[in-house]
């Protein structure tokens, strides 16, 4: 089978799955209520500026976390946010699945001989530069 073939094939069969579908009808339904709407971009936007404090090598403060910890629950109590969630999480895992599986044909392509291992790459020039 072409690969390209093959990719076409997934997407579909991800747009069809009951994973997908039930990611898209919960994604239609917190829209649809404004408060639900609301606090889940709330809860996000929230979620991102820590995320990004973390990336720029700030740790959070336990006052952060906790005030993170404290607007999940209360975003989880919202049963149509919980219900997007939940299926988020299932098309994550299923899309980490997915990954797994390509990332294996990629270790039966790429000769480590051939690029080097990640530790000859990285590892020594980084330990000697600190």
């Amino acid at each position: 089978m072409n690969p390209y073939d093959a990719a076409h094939a997934l997407a579909k069969a991800l747009r069809e799955s009951p994973e997908f579908r039930e990611m898209k009808e919960a994604q239609e339904a917190v829209k649809a209520d404004s408060s639900s709407k609301e606090m889940l971009l709330d809860f996000r936007r929230e979620q991102f500026n820590m995320h990004k404090q973390q990336l720029s090598g700030v740790e959070m403060s336990d006052e952060q976390k906790e005030k993170l910890e404290k607007l999940f629950d209360v975003v989880n109590m919202n049963t149509l946010i919980k219900r997007l969630l939940t299926a988020e999480y299932k098309v994550s895992v299923m899309l980490q699945d997915i990954q797994k599986i390509i990332s294996e044909a990629n270790k039966e392509i790429y000769d480590t001989e051939m690029i080097g291992a990640a530790e000859d790459l990285f590892g020594e020039d980084q330990e000697n530069e600190q």
